[in-house]
């Protein structure tokens, strides 16, 4: 069972995790699509691996290297999804997304390693794309999590970098 996760992680946007090593703070907007494409191509490196292999939790309390996979391309699918509410409406209101709920619903364990790589890599290059479209005053543009945490374009892509890249951390266990 997965305890679920209720920390509130915005504090990324101040400070360097000390988990992972990605510096969010210091990370340049504009390298935020190059980040996520290389990310991506980790995560198809390891869904390469064994299907079982994959599908093997290291405790039972903890989601396996495909469950994080499938949570990484869904992070991607929303941040996409709220970046373009973002750009295209006045402060928008995010509707709550529970990710333990989702993995369960979902039925991450069960998918396919190859399918959830394909999925990730084209949810990626579609996110890349996204951020890569913004420029000047749309960086400032804002958005509302359902928690009332208030993101810019620009700390929403700090934000979001340090989800998939934390998530390799807890499968690789590599820093950054």
């Amino acid at each position: 069972m997965i305890t679920p996760d209720t920390k509130d992680w915005t504090w990324v946007l101040e400070r360097s995790c000390d988990d992972c090593g990605l510096d969010t703070p210091a990370v340049v907007r504009e390298d935020v699509p190059g980040m996520v494409r290389a990310n991506a191509a980790e995560w198809q490196r390891l869904l390469a691996d064994d299907p079982a292999e994959l599908r093997r939790r290291p405790q039972p309390d903890v989601w396996s290297t495909l469950e994080y996979a499938c949570h990484v391309r869904d992070v991607f699918r929303l941040f996409d999804r709220r970046l373009v509410l973002m750009l295209t409406e006045e402060a928008p209101a995010f509707a709550n997304w529970d990710q333990d709920a989702t993995a369960v619903a979902e039925r991450y364990a069960e998918q396919d390693p190859a399918t959830v790589s394909a999925d990730l890599a084209a949810a990626a290059e579609q996110l890349a794309r996204s951020f890569a479209g913004v420029s000047g005053e749309q960086w400032q543009r804002t958005g509302l999590r359902s928690d009332g945490a208030r993101f810019t374009v620009d700390s929403f892509s700090h934000y979001l970098i340090h989800d998939p890249v934390h998530h390799l951390y807890d499968v690789t266990g590599v820093r950054l």
